[in-house]
Parts: structure tokens; C-alpha cells; sequence
């Protein structure tokens, strides 16, 4: 079960990679960040003018699919997760004399996410085993010069994992530090 779910994320990596990186001038290179909310590390490469591919490891607060409310209690799971983003508004910003660094700008991205839940109790019943989603978010991202970063997205996803696959909705929120950056950007 737990192949099933990193071959899904791998397949998605090597798509990612595979993609004709232009870079422009618009995307940072590549930065690193620590990740306070939902603790752990977190890079995002250009990968074109307005795309970049960010992935996430640590802990996330996920909703469980085996419980029998989804919505009632949230997890605090470890967690892989990546995103192909792409940034609409770049020029907008520019134009109107807003800040761009550290890819601040809005965004939409494929999404994809990996828990690994551990062995747990559901219903008097011992269940182990991963499980992911792949959907569809948009959001916001904001850079500050003191490093500061945060970032926002919502949408929905297909859950796939030892339960009837499902499409529910997704949240992410980052708060934290950008620690190492490539700077590439020209609007500031």
C-alpha cells in the first residue's frame, strides 16, 4: 500500500524535473524555509518564469479519512508533500509597486501529499498504513526582507489509502523563515 502512494509522488516529482526550466526574472531560484505551523522544512525551486516546485516534509495537521467523521478531529501527521506552482500575478505586483520577493505573488498548483500515520486505533480497530491525495489549490504567498514567509492555499483532492477514496478539501497554511535563497528576482 505504501508503494502505491510514493510511486504516485515519485511519478510526480519526475514530471516536475523533466520540465524545460526557462528561468526568468520573476521566481527566486530556489530558497529554503522552516516551516513554524506545521513544523519542518520546506523548498521551492524556479523551474520557469512564473513556475516553481515547492515540497514540504514534516509535520501537517491532515484530516483522516478513516474515522467516521472526517471533519470532527484533525491529525498531526508526518508528512511529504509538493506543489507545481504557478504565479499569475507577478506583473501585477510589479506594476503596482509591490514587493516580489520571495515569490510574493498568488498562485495555482497541483498538489499533491503523502501522510504516514503510523499504527493507529479507529473504531476499536488497529489500522497502519500511508495515505495521500492528489488535487487542485490556489493561494497566496508572501516574502518579507527580514525573511519572514508565509503562505495560504485551498482547493480539493482526490484521497486515496486503506478506505474508500474520496474527494475532500484541502487547507495549508505556512508560517515561518526563509533561511537560504538564490535570489533571482528583480522586483523588490
Amino acid at each position: 500500500m505504501f508503494f502505491k502512494y510514493t510511486s504516485a509522488l515519485h511519478l510526480f516529482f519526475i514530471v516536475i524535473s523533466q520540465a524545460n526550466a526557462q528561468f526568468g526574472k520573476n521566481c527566486e531560484l530556489r530558497q529554503v524555509k522552516i516551516n513554524l505551523m506545521n513544523p519542518g522544512f520546506e523548498y521551492e525551486m524556479a523551474l520557469g518564469t512564473n513556475t516553481t516546485f515547492d515540497i514540504k516534509a514534516g509535520l501537517q495537521v491532515a484530516i483522516d479519512p478513516l474515522l467516521p467523521d472526517v471533519y470532527e478531529e484533525l491529525a498531526f501527521l508526518p508528512t511529504l508533500a509538493g506543489q507545481y506552482r504557478y504565479y499569475y500575478n507577478f506583473e501585477k505586483r510589479q506594476r503596482n509597486r509591490k514587493q516580489i520577493y520571495g515569490n510574493s505573488a498568488n498562485y495555482v498548483a497541483p498538489a499533491t501529499a503523502v501522510f504516514f500515520p503510523g499504527t493507529r486505533t479507529i473504531e476499536n480497530e488497529i489500522v497502519k498504513g500511508a495515505f495521500g491525495y492528489a488535487g487542485i489549490v490556489t493561494g497566496l504567498q508572501r516574502s518579507f526582507d527580514s525573511g519572514f514567509n508565509f503562505s495560504v492555499d485551498v482547493g480539493a483532492a482526490y484521497y486515496m489509502g486503506q478506505f474508500d477514496s474520496a474527494i475532500y478539501p484541502v487547507a495549508n497554511l505556512s508560517i515561518g523563515w526563509i533561511v537560504s535563497e538564490k535570489r533571482w528576482c528583480v522586483g523588490r
